[in-house]
């Protein structure tokens, strides 16, 4: 994996590209939105070198085996980002282990998933190139790889069915009020200040619908920064997620840390006015702003742990970002990671996120293990790690995950609000239902 090479190949759109392996084990596509900054990138890759898959009841330490998989290697000076490396799904659960919590593990899905990718294709959204790269112990065995894998495109796209499921069914929006009037009541006692608690909705998909179609039509429908396509065994995770977690850039002075955290949310409004005026009033909000700083100061202490004295730093407070279907306040913060630390450890410090936890965190996870079955997917992670010490996370929310039945493919979503003293109950149940609307529409709407 030490030697790398790269390939120039024709653009083509990196969702459709996937088509041709999104029924393989192991493949997946990290979907950027396509613009800025902060979506240039996406990238594509199937067929792993070698595989981790750490179950609730194996005694082995998952992180301290994640971070023996991240291999090391050269760089392209121009490259992306990413360039090969370790790509994983970190489920909820995982993060009790990382806290010392047992959380009841999930039926259906490992704590951890990740697999060694020696070639990746990466497509430049800025620019519209796509790179084929390789990875090898030679440069014959990099070229090799980078090349089989842009083969691996030549199949023909997957023509789309036209709905692709049957209405879906929400958990208890009454049951779900009185869960928020609960922890309402436990921030009153002092228990905890925050709370992150979610609603579910289940059902089946339509017959000759895969998870990769949930995912092509949410790419078209309403692109993410963060959206996700991570097919396993019998499994696949489709998130059009908003919202990084926690990420590592080295620079001359080593790596630095970043992460994220969303908290406040509105829907878009009808015409441009309403939504000019409802991104004002978020922004505008004590509420939001209470909430969002109070995960603020949970990230910066998450990041202290592995960062060197005096550098966490909080670059941008409250930030409007607007997507498909709701706006949300978004905050930064950063630090520099100390010597010798690299992903696994920012995970082991960091995970699972604040913004979808609560503060504090330990006590606010023992209460949503009370009102809510085991989570999976939902609210954890998808990451890569590539070979550079470099890292990038999200937050798995508006993900879909799908299991596969001899009937068909079964789904679950799941969507939550953050719950603070003056929260109220049907406010919430509204929000969750806000940011849940993109994935039930791409789901019970025709193309």
């Amino acid at each position: 994996m030490r030697r790398v090479v790269q390939i120039e190949a024709p653009w083509c759109d990196p969702a459709q590209a996937l088509a041709a392996l999104a029924g393989e084990a192991w493949s997946l596509c990290l979907l950027s939105g396509g613009g800025g900054l902060r979506g240039r990138w996406s990238y594509l890759a199937a067929r792993p070198q070698r595989v981790l898959v750490v179950e609730a009841d194996d005694a082995a330490d998952p992180l301290a085996a994640l971070a023996d998989l991240i291999p090391e290697g050269e760089m392209l000076a121009e490259g992306p980002p990413f360039q090969g490396g370790v790509v994983g799904l970190a489920t909820y659960e995982l993060g009790g282990r990382a806290q010392g919590l047992g959380l009841a593990p999930h039926r259906d899905w490992p704590h951890l998933a990740a697999g060694l990718y020696p070639a990746v294709l990466a497509f430049d959204h800025r620019d519209q190139r796509l790179l084929a790269i390789g990875r090898g112990e030679g440069e014959d065995q990099a070229r090799g790889r980078a090349q089989d894998l842009l083969a691996a495109l030549g199949a023909p796209n997957r023509t789309a069915p036209g709905r692709l499921a049957g209405p879906m069914t929400a958990s208890s929006g009454q049951a779900y009020e009185a869960a928020v009037a609960e922890v309402v009541g436990r921030i009153a006692a002092g228990e905890i200040f925050q709370a992150n608690v979610a609603r579910r909705w289940t059902g089946d998909l339509a017959a000759g619908a895969t998870p990769y179609d949930l995912f092509a039509r949410l790419a078209q429908r309403s692109a993410a920064p963060f959206a996700a396509y991570l097919r396993l065994p019998g499994r696949a995770v489709v998130s059009n997620s908003p919202e990084r977690f926690v990420a590592l850039r080295r620079g001359a002075d080593g790596l630095t840390a970043e992460t994220r955290p969303i908290k406040g949310t509105r829907p878009r409004g009808v015409d441009a006015t309403q939504d000019a005026a409802l991104a004002a009033e978020l922004l505008a909000s004590a509420k939001d702003r209470a909430e969002n700083l109070m995960i603020v100061d949970l990230m910066r202490n998450d990041l202290a742990r592995v960062c060197r004295p005096g550098t966490v730093k909080v670059p941008d407070l409250f930030a409007i970002e607007s997507f498909a279907n709701v706006h949300h306040l978004v905050s930064t913060v950063t630090g520099r990671m100390q010597a010798g630390r690299g992903g696994a450890d920012l995970l082991q410090a960091a995970f699972p996120p604040g913004s979808i936890t609560g503060a504090p965190k330990i006590q606010a996870m023992k209460v949503i293990e009370g009102l809510e079955p085991p989570r999976g997917p939902y609210c954890g992670s998808i990451f890569w790690a590539g070979v550079d010490g470099a890292f990038d996370s999200s937050v798995l929310i508006r993900t879909a995950a799908c299991v596969e039945t001899p009937e068909g493919w079964r789904v679950e979503a799941r969507a939550g609000a953050g719950l603070v003293a003056d929260s109220d109950p049907v406010a919430e149940r509204l929000e969750t239902e806000a940011k849940i609307s993109a994935i039930l529409a791409a789901l019970s709407s025709d193309p």
